[in-house]
């Protein structure tokens, strides 16, 4: 635990020591998993803005995948309502950061409970733009990453509902030879789907805030790991679908070459932000091999719509583009997630298929 340095933090930790301790009491009086759950979350949300969840605590929640449905949505009942109920920045950042953690560690039964919460109405559970935690200079700066927190990773569930599968799963396997096949039984349509959802979401990624100049700096880079894996990982998806493009670039429609190369015009936009963001131990060879597909990808569809239709597809290119803009800044009034809205993977276009990991991202 960090130090004492306010009043605040004092009445944090006292906050804590008697949640757990209530939590423990009655979880010591019943058999019921809820209420191990219940502890489990507490301990690994606290008010101290030095330390993000710890491993433990978070492989018992995690723990709730290898039982019973019942059992999976104990947990992540717990986790939401601690979630709803906090006013404090810093709990509620750690219980965005579990939520994460379900999606990229988390067994699928514990996945498909976070991705049907709640089971009726169309509250979007994780919508937090109007989180203010005025008890310091701290929190009001940790209140802002609350509310970018909690909408990227509503871009995250909303691309993983359009692609089929949870971006950045480690749980996701399969041979790299069958997802290239699966990729090219797409159509154009459901392709460009795909891109402008992955697109979108390292859009969402780059409006990252600042680190935090009151501190919560541990907090701040466990988010920023975890969103940068989500970057290597829709960058994978996306190098696979813009060589599918490269293949297919002779037989493309004039819109779905206007739809592409404002795509790529979009990413390009993304790449100093995203760059800045992924630093140290990342593949760097990788990723820069990635951003050379992009440019090529775009000469090629770019020169199409020169050779083929001249000005007024340039013109036509910049009003999709303009226009895609205008789209993504109405994203949130649109993001509204109802248990019919839930990430549906049983009936998946792959039903009995997974991802497959590139070796050595990491």
């Amino acid at each position: 635990m960090g130090r004492i340095t306010s009043f605040a933090d004092l009445i944090g930790k006292i906050k804590d020591k008697a949640s757990q301790s209530k939590a423990a009491f009655v979880s010591s009086n019943t058999k019921g998993k809820t209420l191990s759950f219940h502890l489990s979350v507490l301990r690994a949300t606290t008010h101290d803005p030095s330390t993000p969840p710890g491993n433990r605590h978070l492989a018992v929640l995690l723990s709730a995948g290898t039982g019973s449905r019942a059992t999976a949505a104990s947990a992540v009942e717990a986790i939401m309502d601690r979630l709803h109920t906090t006013g404090d920045a810093c709990v509620a950042l750690k219980s965005l950061i579990i939520v994460h953690h379900i999606v990229k560690h988390g067994r699928f039964i514990l996945q498909d409970q976070l991705s049907v919460f709640p089971a009726s109405g169309g509250r979007n559970y994780l919508k937090l733009s109007g989180f203010r935690d005025e008890k310091s200079p701290l929190m009001w700066e940790l209140s802002s990453w609350v509310r970018w927190y909690a909408l990227y990773l509503e871009h995250l569930l909303s691309t993983s509902r359009i692609m089929g599968f949870f971006i950045s799963s480690t749980s996701n396997t399969v041979h790299k030879d069958e997802y290239e096949e699966m990729v090219s039984s797409l159509t154009n349509s459901d392709l460009l789907r795909e891109i402008d959802a992955l697109v979108g979401l390292l859009e969402e990624a780059c409006k990252i805030p600042d680190l935090p100049f009151s501190g919560g700096k541990s907090l701040a880079d466990k988010i920023t790991h975890l969103v940068g894996e989500d970057y290597v990982s829709s960058i994978n998806e996306l190098y696979t679908r813009f060589n599918e493009f490269k293949e297919r670039s002779n037989t493309l429609s004039f819109g779905d070459t206007v739809e592409l190369v404002c795509a790529l015009k979009r990413l390009e936009g993304c790449k100093e932000r995203l760059s800045e963001m992924c630093h140290g131990n990342w593949k760097r060879g990788w990723i820069d091999g990635f951003w050379g597909l992009v440019l090529e990808v775009k000469a090629i569809v770019g020169n199409l719509v020169d050779d083929n239709y001249g000005q007024v597809g340039k013109s036509i290119v910049e009003f999709g583009k303009r226009e895609k803009r205008y789209e993504s800044a109405r994203f949130t009034d649109r993001l509204i997630m109802g248990y019919g809205d839930a990430v549906r993977f049983s009936s998946g276009r792959f039903p009995n298929v997974d991802r497959f990991n590139l070796p050595g991202f990491f």
